[in-house]
């Protein structure tokens, strides 16, 4: 609850004195980051995270014995945690992306049912429809920026989750810029 109170009194500086409020709490505001949750379980059958696995972890409580209270470190679980990407080819393979690694449909299949799971609900990829299943949909990759970087034309996606389990994805395109007209054809590549 502190580390709400702090972001809002932050927000309300920056709002009051612009950039000079990061100068002034930027460490304050780092150590909030420290403190935010890695990972989050939904009706202990939804395994929710940036990244993806990691070949550190086999159950929840090997996250849960973490010491959160701290910055992400630039390798390890919890560094996997955050950047590891699910890929076509079993086991697990050095990430392209130079943090993390990548798993195969065996791997995820083996963490679900270590941890009675039924899905890993991840974000780290952008994907063009908002959201994409992979390993025979026990994974599914929940991109919610949508025309990423203002050049990707890409959908974005939430996950809702009723109270009968049941999940739907609510897909979205991206609100107009403030300041620029609401453009309705779609720019040709070779204008990016």
């Amino acid at each position: 609850m502190k580390v709400v109170r702090l972001l809002k009194f932050m927000v309300s500086m920056m709002n009051a004195y612009g950039s000079m409020a990061m100068l002034m709490f930027g460490r304050p505001l780092q150590i909030c980051f420290d403190y935010f949750p890695l990972t989050a379980l939904v009706e202990s059958e939804i395994f929710c995270l940036h990244g993806g696995l990691s070949p550190s972890i086999e159950t929840l409580d090997n996250i849960r014995n973490f010491d959160r209270v701290q910055e992400v470190p630039h390798e390890g679980p919890m560094c996997d945690l955050l950047w590891s990407d699910p890929d076509d080819r079993c086991g697990w393979g050095i990430s392209p992306r130079g943090a993390g690694y990548t798993f195969g449909q065996d791997i995820s299949e083996q963490f679900n049912h270590t941890n009675n799971l039924k899905l890993i609900a991840r974000a780290h990829q952008l994907v063009m429809e908002g959201y994409n299943w992979g390993h025979e949909q026990k994974v599914v990759t929940i991109f919610s920026a949508p025309n990423y970087c203002y050049r990707c034309g890409n959908m974005a996606s939430i996950l809702e989750v009723d109270d009968c389990k049941e999940h739907t994805f609510i897909q979205f395109e991206p609100a107009p810029r403030r300041g620029e007209p609401d453009v309705t054809r779609r720019t040709p590549d070779y204008f990016l």
